[in-house]
């Protein structure tokens, strides 16, 4: 029994495993890298491994960076089956479709660029086609009921609490007379957030594949959310800016309007304009409404009382191009949510390029950013940068509230892995970057009694 490190070793994105059982290889997860262009098209185009040889994957969630590449692998002669929750497979279906778009949108642009420098056209790393491949080869399953995955292997989803549908694997490996469970978290959510239930520890695991996104991090409490929300939605009413919030279109975006409409239902804040400026979002929020088997109690309880949590009078969901480029020219006060949540693409980048200059606006940043994208330069103090090729000096306040992260801290990963009825001797470290991954390495060893904990580098194999 073997796993094989192909992505997220010692970064953030491109989550992609293979577990290895006799001639069976599953793929977990197999998302998209992103970060420098050049490097992140190199490994989105080349896994280093053949799609062909692969015989099923099992994805953990939705998010682009642990799903994206799926129709990359099929372009590339994967045959098997994709398995993933009942709410997952239905973000999948307008996940993958928009990034089809954004593929093919992007190497237009790229394209006419290079005929301009006489270089030969690049393909997009997929197109619809592949997608519409893809999603006929999705499998999908609820939580908590065995999956037959190949012979040898069999999996079961347990709630992370990270986004709709986000799983922990459990998976369950006989090899001959051996017989061992290896648990993969994906990405583990954090306890006591509004929407979602809190993440579940399955009974045991022999080995662990484990994230670390914030694993030498503690978060703001939870609890200060509305405190900080409302003082700055006030603040920036009152001066007649406007409030960009670059958000995940899964999520990160339902978070920010369930916790908005909220204050709203408090008359904690102004009657201000607020937009939802993403079709993505748009589409997975109607999803979210279909999924209420994910709900925790509070949620419920403000469905049965309101009837919708995601609408409320001052809200407006922008679906047209046209609708959100008349945000670009309009005069404050408001608040735009808008995708993507590192800035790297997206409507956002238009209300950045319109407001980023003004002292009034506040740029609110409440997810992680990777390194060398546009998100992590602000949060960072860039003097300058730059947006579709234009240079800008950021005038506009940079605000960070990890408040709002969907990705569990060093304590709550810790309180997860203490879960276990029967902890595992074997831990592999991913989803991290090293500053992350290094001090909670030692935590595991430390902390958790795990006698053998190893960070992975790209490419590598290990038995478990």
């Amino acid at each position: 029994m073997q796993v094989e490190f192909h992505g997220a070793a010692k970064t953030v994105t491109g989550s992609r495993h293979i577990l290895v059982v006799g001639a069976h290889r599953v793929l977990l997860d197999c998302g998209l890298f992103q970060g420098k262009r050049e490097e992140s098209d190199r490994l989105n185009r080349e896994f280093g491994f053949l799609s062909a040889d692969v015989d099923a994957v099992v994805v953990s969630h939705a998010h682009i960076d642990h799903s994206g590449a799926l129709p990359r692998l099929v372009k590339n002669g994967f045959q098997g089956r994709v398995h993933a929750t009942l709410a997952t497979a239905d973000l999948l279906e307008v996940m993958l479709r928009d990034s089809a778009w954004i593929q093919e949108k992007d190497i237009e642009y790229v394209n006419k660029r290079r005929a301009k420098k006489g270089q030969p056209p690049k393909e997009p790393l997929y197109g619809m086609r592949d997608v519409e491949t893809t999603l006929a080869q999705l499998e999908e399953a609820p939580y908590h009921e065995p999956i037959a995955v190949v012979p040898g292997v069999s999996a079961m989803f347990y709630d992370a609490g990270h986004i709709l549908g986000s799983a922990v694997v459990e998976l369950t490996v006989t090899e001959g007379q051996e017989r061992r469970t290896l648990v993969f978290t994906g990405d583990l959510g954090r306890r006591n957030l509004p929407i979602l239930r809190d993440p579940e520890t399955p009974p045991k695991a022999d080995a662990l594949i484990i994230e670390s996104t914030y694993g030498d991090r503690v978060h703001d409490p939870v609890e200060d959310v509305d405190d900080r929300l409302s003082a700055l939605i006030n603040r920036v009413c009152a001066e007649g800016g406007k409030l960009i919030i670059p958000a995940f279109a899964v999520g990160r975006t339902q978070e920010l309007v369930y916790s908005i409409s909220r204050l709203r239902r408090a008359n904690r804040i102004p009657g201000c304009d607020i937009y939802v400026d993403s079709p993505l979002a748009v589409n997975v929020t109607d999803i979210f409404e279909r999924h209420p088997e994910t709900y925790d109690e509070e949620i419920k309880k403000v469905l049965k009382d309101t009837g919708d949590p995601f609408g409320f009078e001052i809200l407006q969901y922008v679906r047209s191009v046209d609708e959100s480029k008349m945000l670009n020219t309009k005069p404050g006060p408001f608040l735009v949510i808008s995708a993507s949540g590192m800035m790297e693409g997206g409507r956002v980048l238009h209300h950045l390029k319109n407001g980023i200059e003004d002292p009034r606006n506040v740029i609110l940043i409440v997810g992680y950013q990777a390194g060398n994208t546009l998100g992590r330069r602000l949060v960072d103090g860039a003097k300058k940068v730059r947006i579709f090729g234009d240079e800008y000096h950021p005038k506009a306040e940079v605000v960070v509230m990890n408040e709002f992260s969907a990705h569990a801290d060093k304590n709550e990963l810790m309180k997860w892995v203490a879960g276990f009825r029967v902890p595992p001797s074997r831990a592999f470290v991913v989803h991290g970057e090293e500053r992350q991954s290094i001090p909670f390495a030692k935590y595991l060893e430390t902390e958790a009694g795990i006698p053998d904990v190893t960070i992975p580098e790209l490419q590598e194999m290990h038995e478990f």
